[in-house]
């Protein structure tokens, strides 16, 4: 069985999401979604709508995620190493690079295959420009 690792904050769930997840899907048979912590986005001065702990409990009803787990909250490449994938789904607008991540596993190790999902209109499926609609709408 082929296991396939994306990650995200997935705060206001949306369909840019759901592509996401699709396309991570086809490289393999278990999908396991990793769900960024509070306090990393605090770290990163963003704050979610919703909790880590609501984020979590929705990924895990959708059919399309065989299991979704909470990020790491101090070191993000503990929670690949404990899962070993074989195959990690970077979105099409995740900051790290492919390179640096590669770099990095190979220290642990960890020789997954990359691959950086394309975007599924990003101008209209992207958690910043909802939550901006959402507030100018109050």
């Amino acid at each position: 069985m082929k296991t396939v690792m994306c990650f995200g904050t997935f705060d206001l769930l949306h369909l840019g999401h759901l592509e996401y997840f699709k396309q991570a899907r086809k490289y393999g048979d278990y999908l396991i979604v990793v769900i960024a912590r509070d306090r990393t986005k605090r770290q990163q001065n963003k704050k979610p709508l919703f909790s880590e702990k609501e984020r979590l409990r929705l990924i895990k009803n959708l059919k399309l995620v065989d299991e979704a787990v909470l990020g790491h909250p101090k070191n993000h490449f503990k929670i690949i190493i404990k899962h070993r994938p074989d195959v990690v789904c970077l979105g099409y607008d995740h900051t790290i690079t492919e390179k640096k991540l590669r770099k990095e596993l190979g220290k642990y190790g960890l020789y997954p295959e990359i691959k950086r999902m394309k975007a599924h209109l990003p101008t209209k499926y992207k958690g910043g420009i909802i939550k901006k609609f959402i507030l100018q709408q109050v």
